[in-house]
């Protein structure tokens, strides 16, 4: 039977009307809450290589100084400003600080070229711009439309505490007003802004945690994936800030720098992609059979019987039984691993679970604020992608004989639309005013949801059935030796426009040091042959082929398909 949902939120009654009016707070107001709640605790934290730190009253004498100084230089409500930067305090500075000016922020990705850059400054029509310094002098060079041009140095003894302007009586933005235009990851052409409002982004924040998912005043968050992404935006620094808790800011999304981090900062909530994961499990478990098939086979054997224990009576002995696993891979201190961004092989969630780590996952889109869906720790399904979190309304548009359809959903996590895309924005709900996710999928009883893949991904073969190819990758998420792994269809008989299906693989190189091409051709076959016979007969892989380059990947480590 499944847990009901909780209110973490009802503590907020007692600041309606004084703080805030209406349902939820702002953005603002929801951190000015915290500060009054939490004022002396860690808030932005990062290792310089030393631990540098802002307390929240500390962080928020910088937030309104940047939102001063904003208003100084004509910035008002509604104006968009644009936020480029790796993740650091300064980046969360700035972001509040333009939302406290009673702006919009638009936060674009790092990484992008600047051609793609300035495309987005334009699309969003942004009057200023945060940058690192990396791109900071090009722009100062070349401004564009833009009317200053701000560098987000390293370090916290930055403009930060000189970027001040007068007193000001700044108009605030409210619950129902635009917060924030995200850019997905790899846009081309026409960008679509997807715009989410201050209710979006606070509701979504305190809803997740109803499903329910304790997020403690005491935890430390690592926010190691770009912030500028929905997922990190929201699951990490929205969150932190929401309850009083400490955001540590990591710096490079390498193993062992990450694995430095996770020990010396004492993270307790680590929110990441599939594919950092499954590395760092892959690490543990090799660990294990280095020791021998004997230790291996009394290990797997005691994990399955961890597993058992924490899923059947609710109790979680993987920690005391695995602590000196767990304190090798500096993973000790963690409370919650929570997975989103991509699909999670079942597998790879049982194994964290039977450690002793609460290892939960998720589901969204960046139109959903992003999270809709949520496993609660103590009734977690290993096969769904959480329970639909409250509020939000989950229904399956015209179900297959399996009950899968596409997934569509309403509730005040959804987003305004995008930005000046008014027939774009129109295209994206139902008649019935439904955001439709492009995803597949279906619910069970208990109103978990199960995820298929994209519709616009799925393979229909010769015999007219349909076959996902997320769920195939899924079964190579434990393999070291692949790297990457595309499952797609081709057509064999382009008369009948059946689909067959092959597998694009980029061997992991360090698995295959010295060897020739026709080895490793051979064991990626073997692997793909082990897979197969898991599979059904019409999902089989049919034909394969090895990469000498990987795939180029989005910021949140998911292949871009359609540049393969």
């Amino acid at each position: 039977m499944s847990l009901a949902y909780t209110m973490p939120w009802k503590f907020l009654d007692e600041y309606r009307g004084k703080v805030f009016q209406g349902t939820w707070p702002t953005l603002p107001e929801m951190f000015r809450i915290t500060v009054s709640r939490f004022g002396s605790r860690s808030c932005f934290t990062i290792y310089e290589p030393s631990r540098i730190s802002l307390n929240y009253d500390e962080a928020l004498k910088l937030v309104e100084a940047v939102a001063r100084w904003l208003h100084s230089k004509g910035i008002r409500k509604d104006d968009k400003v644009a936020l480029t930067g790796k993740n650091a305090p300064e980046w969360a500075v700035a972001y509040l600080g333009i939302l406290f000016a009673g702006a919009v922020v638009v936060p674009i990705d790092a990484q992008l070229k600047a051609e793609e850059t300035d495309l987005l400054i334009k699309t969003a029509k942004a009057r200023i711009l945060f940058a690192d310094e990396d791109k900071h002098d090009r722009y100062v060079q070349n401004p564009g439309a833009l009317e200053a041009v701000i560098s987000l140095k390293k370090g916290l003894g930055t403009y930060i505490y000189d970027l001040d302007g007068p007193a000001a009586a700044i108009e605030r933005a409210g619950e129902l007003d635009l917060a924030a235009i995200l850019f997905t990851s790899g846009t081309t052409g026409i960008p679509k802004g997807v715009m989410l409002t201050h209710q979006n982004l606070v509701a979504d924040c305190y809803l997740s945690q109803g499903v329910p998912l304790d997020v403690l005043h005491t935890d430390v968050f690592y926010a190691l994936l770009p912030l500028h992404h929905a997922y990190t935006m929201l699951a990490v620094f929205i969150e932190s800030i929401s309850t009083g808790a400490e955001v540590v800011f990591g710096k490079r999304m390498v193993t062992k720098q990450i694995l430095k981090d996770l020990k010396e900062a004492k993270i307790t909530m680590l929110l990441a992609v599939p594919l950092l994961f499954n590395k760092v499990l892959a690490g543990v478990i090799k660990g294990l059979k280095e020791k021998g098939p004997l230790v291996y086979g009394l290990m797997s054997a005691l994990m399955g019987l961890s597993g058992f224990i924490k899923k059947v009576f609710k109790v979680n002995p993987g920690k005391k039984m695995f602590g000196f696993v767990l304190d090798k891979a500096s993973l000790t201190t963690l409370r919650n691993c929570i997975c989103g961004g991509g699909p999670l092989a079942p597998s790879v969630f049982r194994k964290y679970n039977q450690l002793g780590i609460d290892f939960v996952q998720g589901y969204g889109l960046t139109e959903t604020s992003p999270i809709i869906a949520l496993n609660p720790v103590e009734h977690y399904k290993e096969t769904s992608v959480g329970k639909v979190i409250p509020q939000v309304d989950m229904k399956v548009l015209n179900p297959d004989e399996r009950g899968v359809g596409e997934i569509v959903v309403k509730g005040p996590v959804v987003m305004k639309g995008y930005f000046e895309m008014p027939e774009e924005t129109a295209a994206a709900f139902t008649p019935d005013g439904y955001l439709k996710t492009g995803d597949l999928g279906y619910l069970d009883s208990e109103n978990y949801l199960y995820l298929t893949g994209r519709a616009k991904n799925v393979i229909v073969t010769d015999g007219g059935k349909n076959v996902y190819p997320e769920e195939i990758e899924n079964e190579f998420q434990l393999f070291d030796e692949i790297d990457q792994i595309l499952v797609r269809g081709y057509v064999l008989d382009k008369r009948t426009k059946a689909e067959r299906i092959e597998a694009l693989v980029y061997p992991t190189p360090e698995a295959f040091t010295g060897q020739e091409a026709a080895a490793i051709k051979a064991r990626i076959d073997a692997i793909i042959s082990e897979v197969n016979q898991r599979l059904l007969p019409y999902q089989r892989i049919e034909r394969s082929t090895i990469l000498g380059t990987p795939m180029e990947m989005t910021t949140t480590k998911k292949i871009k398909r359609d540049s393969v």
